[in-house]
């Protein structure tokens, strides 16, 4: 029986010289990259560090939305709130460029780096997926960030407006998180290597700023930049240069993903075209956020701080005069709230007093500074400031309060005698929950004993015998207290005046402190 064999002859026609390049035989491979760039972000997601701070990062977000500081957050100037946005996902980009540089690593560490050899997909592409997974991390960043700016700008008391470029910052530093995790496991592929790594990166840069004392130009090229300590400015008198400083954020991020597929054999033309331009962008948005403050800039801010009547706009309410800065003009019906519930209670010509309520700003020092303002030495002149609600509301009623006693706020400095206590009174004996208040304006926050009460430019000093007789005051109805205070008001305003003596007009228990009986000066 003869044995039948099948031979099959392939055919291999013959090369032409005109075969497609060889990455274009495959492609799919982009879209390889993207599953892979999504298997990795899954992954990345299912580790406990970063899902626990992941949910600690939106926790602290909800907690700074929902529990403003003082009361504070019910008005926000959103040019402010912007800036704020980008502090907090530091702490998640740092757990994720430690997560993706240990997840770039995992081959190795496991030891299977020699099986990608035998798979399409070129180590470059796969560096690049990695940098990719960090994409849904910045996506989900940036609709936290949306949210809580969204969140802020929809409340009444809102004013001013925010930077696209600004919001920016916090999804951004996610996708350099991601980009440097990549390229530091590219560079230096031992998994030891990330902490010495953050070590040397955190000294570098400390030394780097004391070296150049705060230049500008150096502390724009940390990836945020908040300038906080300054009271909120006007949004014209900002001067930080947040476009800029997004390309260069921008092309830092594509430089260091490139030298990470460079590293990985990505050496190919459009891949080193892309690096030159990112070069180029990165260069060109530091070369734009370099310069420091301009000196149209610096004029602009001397001329609102010195002579704010000049940019400020005013509106009458009822016999007063509220001027504000443009992005607070909405607000000067809450002042004329204030003040009209404070003159209510006043006596003799207080009560009909014309009084100029000007808000002011000390833009002198730039955004960090927190010079305090000067009392204005024009009578009829009340100082408010740019931040209002919570604790700034009490504190501007006893700055309204101290200029219907003395006349104006430079002589409401030297008030340590009994007109302290008819201050305190005006300022509070309105309010809902009064002695709470007090504690609020004062700054050890007690209600016993001596201490300041604060107020939007000096504050005013009691003593623990005015502190009695202002606590006997505020407990009692102010329907039996107002009569009192307009009958004898020169006797209460008048300077000779003892607290023993404000007390007894007032129909209170004497202070049990001696010194009630004599009038003290600020210097005793």
């Amino acid at each position: 029986m003869s044995e039948l064999v099948t031979r099959t002859v392939v055919e291999e026609a013959a090369p032409t010289g005109v075969e497609p390049p060889a990455q274009d035989l495959h492609p799919n491979r982009t879209r390889a990259v993207i599953a892979l760039a999504r298997f990795e972000a899954r992954e990345l997601l299912m580790q406990i560090p970063m899902l626990v701070f992941l949910l600690l990062y939106v926790a602290y977000t909800g907690w700074g939305m929902f529990n403003g500081r003082e009361g504070m957050d019910d008005y926000p100037v959103l040019h402010d709130v912007d800036r704020s946005t980008q502090t907090a996902p530091l702490l998640l980009a740092l757990v994720l460029f430690v997560s993706i540089n240990r997840a770039v690593l995992r081959s190795r560490r496991h030891g299977t780096d020699r099986h990608f050899d035998v798979l399409v997909m070129e180590p470059w592409r796969r560096s690049l997926a990695h940098a990719l997974s960090a994409v849904p991390f910045a996506v989900f960043t940036a609709l936290v960030v949306g949210f809580e700016f969204t969140w802020a700008a929809l409340k009444r008391g809102a004013v001013g407006h925010g930077s696209l470029a600004e919001l920016l910052v916090g999804p951004l530093s996610i996708l350099l998180a991601g980009a440097l995790g990549v390229l530091v496991a590219r560079s230096i592929p031992f998994t030891f290597a990330v902490p010495p790594f953050v070590i040397v990166m955190y000294v570098l840069t400390t030394l780097l700023a004391a070296s150049t004392q705060g230049t500008h130009w150096v502390r724009w090229l940390a990836p945020v930049v908040t300038e906080e300590g300054a009271h909120p400015f006007p949004a014209d008198l900002l001067g930080r240069p947040a476009a800029w400083h997004v390309l260069y954020l921008v092309g830092l991020i594509v430089l260091l993903l490139c030298l990470a597929l460079l590293i990985s054999g990505g050496r190919t033309p459009r891949i080193k075209a892309i690096t030159v331009l990112a070069l180029a962008a990165m260069a060109q948005g530091i070369v734009g956020q370099a310069p420091g403050d301009s000196a149209a800039l610096i004029a602009a801010r001397a001329k609102a701080s010195a002579t704010p009547e000049k940019v400020q706009t005013c509106v009458m309410h009822e016999r007063s005069t509220y001027c504000a800065y443009p992005e607070w003009n909405g607000q000067t019906a809450d002042w004329a709230e204030v003040v009209q519930r404070v003159q209510s209670l006043a006596g003799g010509p207080a009560s009909a007093e014309r009084l100029t309520v000007r808000q002011r700003v000390d833009a002198r020092s730039g955004l960090e500074g927190d010079a305090a303002l000067e009392p204005a030495k024009t009578p009829g002149v009340v100082t408010v400031g740019t931040r209002w609600g919570g604790n700034r509301i009490p504190e501007f009623a006893v700055g309204v309060a101290s200029v219907l006693v003395t006349g104006d706020e430079a002589s409401s400095v030297d008030v340590c005698d009994a007109r302290a206590v008819i201050i305190m009174w005006l300022a509070l004996g309105s309010e809902s929950h009064p002695l709470t208040m007090l504690r609020h304006v004062r700054i050890d926050d007690s209600i016993t004993g001596g201490g300041l009460a604060l107020a939007p430019t000096n504050p005013i000093s009691m003593n623990a015998a005015q502190t009695e007789v202002i606590k006997e005051l505020l407990q009692k109805p102010r329907y039996s207290v107002i009569p009192k205070v307009k009958a004898h008001w020169s006797e209460l305003t008048s300077p000779k005046t003892t607290t023993a003596q404000v007390a007894q007009l007032l129909g209170v228990s004497a202070p049990s402190d001696p010194g009630a009986l004599s009038v003290k000066t600020c210097g005793e």
